[in-house]
């Protein structure tokens, strides 16, 4: 029996793209640039799975555009919002993703971020490396006191739970959050954290807001210019979650206007094109999405993805199957 035939969207950990090349008839995308709609169909229709990734757009017209012989989606990723999973799902094209491995490198990008933005690091990381540096003196570029302050979280699964951990045992922060579901006061109180009933009632209280919920329709612009006003003045925002869950122009007018005091990003609407205006302001610290990017973490992704395209063509129901 020939061997299923899938293709790699962009390139993965050396150790993950060769066991591919073991078990399956593999392609990999040699040049590693990101693919694009036509690209995307075409590969719908001539291989057996696709392996994408959250630089790939899978918008339902990249599925209506051809007959697909693809049968599964073995997402590189916890996050699934560039896939429209309905699509996929109304043509028989099962899609999966890679929870659980990524918690503790995104939870880690999101302290630094909120440690970077409130002791001005990418501002003085700037100047000393463009020689403008004049030397310790009492007033200069003073920034915020993260312990004992107040950080909220929209979302708490698992990266939202372990961001908490880092922010009240490592840094005595007073920790509350915003759930659509409710979250046992017990299992809330092992992270050392408190749920409140709406976005609102978080945002009242925190010093800073890390933003850890799923993207997609339901979030979109969950952070708009009526939330970013509601956020106490000199308070920071985070985000590590999807781009499109902070309203970008809305925040932008919030940052240049003082609404807000900083903000740090590791996730943006229109990866990888970031705005001018948002690269010009010096209150923001911008990061290329590097969330999960440690050698384990990625392997470990790409291993999760292995597990469920393997499952499937076996016969058995996928581990981490969303669709």
């Amino acid at each position: 029996m020939s061997k299923p035939r899938i293709l790699v969207t962009r390139r993965w950990p050396a150790a993950v793209e060769k066991i591919l090349s073991d078990r399956f008839d593999t392609t990999l995308n040699a040049d590693d640039i990101a693919m694009r709609g036509e690209a995307l169909s075409d590969a719908l229709g001539a291989y057996d799975a696709v392996l994408p990734t959250v630089s790939d757009r899978l918008p339902a017209a990249v599925f209506d555009s051809v007959t697909p012989r693809a049968r599964i989606l073995g997402n590189f990723g916890v996050g699934y919002n560039h896939i429209d999973v309905d699509a996929a799902k109304a043509r028989g094209i099962v899609v999966t993703n890679t929870p659980g491995v990524l918690t503790d490198c995104t939870a880690d990008i999101a302290m630094l971020l909120l440690l970077t933005v409130a002791r001005r690091g990418g501002e003085g990381e700037r100047q000393v490396r463009a020689g403008e540096w004049q030397g310790w003196c009492p007033t200069h570029m003073i920034g915020t006191k993260v312990t004992g302050k107040t950080v909220g979280i929209i979302g708490f699964g698992r990266i939202g739970k372990a961001f908490a951990q880092r922010c009240h045992f490592g840094f005595g922060m007073d920790v509350v959050f915003f759930n659509r579901s409710p979250v046992d006061p017990t299992e809330a109180a092992r992270c050392g954290a408190r749920q409140l009933p709406t976005v609102e009632d978080m945002l009242a209280l925190s010093d800073f807001v890390s933003l850890h919920c799923p993207g997609g329709a339901e979030n979109r612009h969950l952070m708009n210019a009526t939330r970013l006003a509601s956020m106490k003045p000199g308070a920071f925002l985070i985000n590590t979650a999807r781009g499109d869950v902070v309203d970008e122009a809305a925040l932008i007018a919030a940052l240049k206007d003082g609404v807000i005091r900083g903000a740090g990003l590791d996730v943006y609407a229109a990866e990888p094109d970031v705005s001018e205006a948002l690269r010009a302001l010096e209150n923001v610290v911008l990061l290329p999405h590097l969330g999960s990017a440690t050698e384990e973490t990625r392997t470990a992704m790409g291993m999760k993805v292995v597990e469920n395209i393997t499952a499937f063509f076996e016969g058995k129901e996928p581990p981490d199957r969303v669709a």
